[in-house]
């Protein structure tokens, strides 16, 4: 049951997923304390709950330690999903620190007020494991530390193992959310927000897309509304204290079949480049061919799984683009 007297702490806020998120629980009768430094994020993501009376912005970097810990002094439930993402063209360093210290910071918050961590990980930690899917005792499988691009998984596997510390040492419950491949409205219109915008919008306007590969790699991809509905299941459910669950669709897909997709739904032809891993700062990238979970553990902890099709959560996301391009 959940206490809806409750104030619940948000990171990452005025992001894609986060401003859904801060709907759903205003929308549940809870307080809403949102933090974003707005580096990627848009306070035009939240314009539409900026003046409710339960719901308090703060523009803040997670690193400033002071300041986190004086916005988030009352709060019951922390939900951190602010991070830096992989570093595809440089940023190694700020991914790893903001990753970090920023989630250490969060959890002495979650300790001195006695709250609920909940912490938003990814399925890039399974790295380039080959057994499928990918259930949550998976081994996480890295490449070399000379390719930026793990410096994401390993920042996040800190950050995972440092909630399994706090609870061992301050008895701070938490649960892990590993997600994978979140769309929908408000999503990045870049690489940084995931395929689905950047596809959207460059078949909208008749541009070419660049495809990093042979475009061959495989996903599963998730509705923002699916996902929001797993944090909220997430925050009441005490089966999965201190338990790692993956959230994700079980339909898997390859990136240039969702080009196609995407292609048909809007009725319009899809122009492709196939860019190789090696422009990425004229160093070397590794891609995950194939990302696939198990979800038994959603199913049995949070009595969760996704409800809304691809193809669905695709018609409503372009909707949305269609109507703020």
């Amino acid at each position: 049951m959940l206490k809806n007297n409750w104030t619940i702490g948000v990171t990452g806020a005025a992001g894609f997923i986060g401003s859904h998120l801060c709907e759903r629980l205003l929308i549940e009768n809870f307080k809403v304390i949102a933090v974003d430094d707005l580096s990627k994020g848009s306070q035009e993501n939240i314009k539409s709950i900026i003046s409710n009376k339960n719901f308090l912005f703060h523009k803040l970097d997670i690193t400033n330690t002071k300041r986190v810990q004086l916005v988030f002094k009352n709060v019951n439930v922390i939900i951190h999903l602010a991070a830096s993402k992989i570093p595809r063209y440089g940023g190694r360093y700020s991914t790893l620190i903001t990753n970090t210290k920023g989630t250490e910071n969060l959890l002495n918050v979650a300790k001195k007020n006695k709250a609920k961590f909940i912490f938003i990980s990814t399925s890039d930690v399974y790295g380039k494991n080959p057994e499928l899917p990918f259930s949550e005792k998976s081994n996480l499988v890295l490449g070399s530390s000379e390719i930026a691009r793990w410096s994401y998984a390993v920042s996040k596997i800190f950050d995972e193992h440092l909630c399994f510390g706090y609870w061992e040492e301050y008895k701070v419950p938490f649960v892990i959310l590993r997600l994978f491949g979140v769309y929908g409205p408000r999503q990045h219109r870049s690489w940084w927000g995931g395929p689905q915008a950047l596809f959207i919008n460059k078949i909208i306007t008749g541009e070419e897309i660049e495809i990093h590969g042979n475009g061959h790699q495989t996903r599963t991809f998730i509705y923002i509304n699916d996902v929001v509905e797993a944090f909220i299941k997430s925050i009441s459910s005490k089966k999965a204290n201190n338990q790692i669950v993956n959230i994700g669709g079980t339909h898997e897909i390859s990136i240039i079949e969702l080009g196609r997709l995407i292609s048909k739904l809007l009725k319009k032809p899809l122009k492709i480049k196939k860019v190789p891993y090696q422009s990425f700062t004229g160093k070397k990238y590794e891609d995950v061919r194939r990302r696939i979970p198990s979800i038994k553990k959603a199913k049995e902890l949070l009595n969760w799984e996704p409800k809304v099709s691809l193809t669905d959560g695709l018609k409503e996301t372009i909707s949305w683009h269609l109507k703020t391009k």
